[in-house]
C-alpha cells in the first residue's frame, strides 16, 4: 500500500481491507483527503484504476460502484491535468470498422495513468451514440495536429494495425523547417537511423520564404520512429519551425510547424485504395 505527495500530484495505491465497506469514491476521498466532489472528477476524467480479484487493472469512472475487501485502487491524481481543456477533435469520416478524425495540437493520441480526457480516444468514445467501442492503430505526438484512424473492434483495429507494421500505409506531413532546403535539391531523403533502428523521411521542397529563411515541405516517412521527422530534420540542421523539443533557433509562439495532412492505404474492409486528408479539396 502506498500514497505519495508531489506538490499538486498525489498518487494512492491501495487495497481494500476487510473492515471496509462503501463505495470507490468514499473510499478515494478518505485516503486521499481530496473532497467527493473531486474524486467523482477524477474518476470521470479516468485517473482511477481498479483491480479486482484476478483481474487486470482498469479504469473505474463509476464514482457509485461499491468496492470489496481485496480489491485494488489506484488514484493518479494531477490538479493541473485534471484542470485543463482540451481542444476537441473533429470526425472526418466514419464507418462499421472505424473513424478518421483530425486531432488538434495540444491533443493526446491516447491517455496516461493519470487521465483520458485530454486524449482523442476518450473523444471518439463519447462522440458516438450508442457508444462504440475505440482502439488505437498508431499516434501522433501531442504537439503535432493531423489526420488519425480509430478502430471500432478487435478485428478492427488488428487489421489496420497490420497495415502499418507492414509499411502499407502512405502517411503524408506538411512541415515548415528553418533554413533553405532548396539548397540540397527540390527533394531529398533522410536516411539516419534513429534509437539504433533504420529510420527513412523522404521530403519534397514546396516553396521557401526567403524573409522568414523557412522552406515548406512535403514529408513521407517510411518508418514511424519516435519523433522521426522532428529528429531527423534536427540531424540534418533545419529543424522543424515551432518544434519545443529539438532546435534552436526556431522557437515561436505559433506553436509547432508540422501536422499530418493526409492518410493513403488499402482498405483491408472495402478492397479498395482510400485516402483521408485534412488539406482542402
Amino acid at each position: 500500500m502506498r500514497t505519495a505527495f508531489t506538490m499538486n500530484k498525489l498518487v494512492i495505491k491501495k487495497t481494500v481491507d476487510k473492515t471496509y465497506s462503501g463505495t470507490a469514491a468514499d473510499f478515494l476521498s478518505e485516503q486521499s483527503g481530496r473532497s467527493k466532489g473531486k474524486v467523482k472528477d477524477a474518476m470521470n476524467k479516468g485517473a482511477v484504476w481498479i483491480q479486482k480479484s484476478g483481474g487486470k487493472m482498469r479504469r473505474l469512472r463509476k464514482a457509485s460502484a461499491a468496492v470489496n475487501p481485496g480489491d485494488r485502487l489506484e488514484m493518479y491524481y494531477d490538479e493541473q491535468l485534471l484542470s485543463r481543456k482540451p481542444p476537441e477533435a473533429v470526425c472526418l469520416h466514419e464507418n462499421d470498422h472505424y473513424s478518421v478524425w483530425h486531432k488538434p495540437s495540444g491533443l493526446m493520441s491516447q491517455g496516461t495513468k493519470y487521465g483520458d480526457h485530454c486524449s482523442i480516444l476518450r473523444q471518439a468514445e463519447l462522440f458516438f451514440t450508442p457508444r462504440r467501442e475505440v482502439f488505437p492503430v498508431h499516434r501522433l505526438d501531442r504537439e503535432v495536429p493531423g489526420v488519425m484512424l480509430i478502430a471500432h473492434s478487435r478485428k478492427s483495429a488488428a487489421a489496420l494495425s497490420m497495415i502499418f507494421q507492414k509499411k502499407k500505409i502512405e502517411k503524408e506531413y506538411r512541415g515548415e523547417v528553418i533554413g533553405n532546403l532548396h539548397q540540397q535539391g527540390y527533394s531529398g531523403k533522410i536516411e539516419l537511423p534513429l534509437d539504433g533502428k533504420p529510420a527513412v523521411t523522404d521530403f519534397n521542397i514546396l516553396s521557401y520564404d526567403q524573409e522568414r529563411n523557412v522552406s515548406m515541405a512535403k514529408v513521407l516517412i517510411k518508418t514511424g520512429r519516435y519523433h522521426q521527422i522532428r529528429r531527423h530534420f534536427h540531424m540534418i540542421g533545419h529543424p522543424v519551425l515551432g518544434d519545443p523539443r529539438y532546435g534552436r533557433g526556431n522557437k515561436n509562439s505559433d506553436g509547432i510547424k508540422l501536422s499530418a495532412v493526409a492518410l493513403r492505404f488499402r482498405c483491408p474492409f472495402r478492397k479498395k485504395r482510400v485516402e483521408y486528408s485534412s488539406l482542402p479539396a
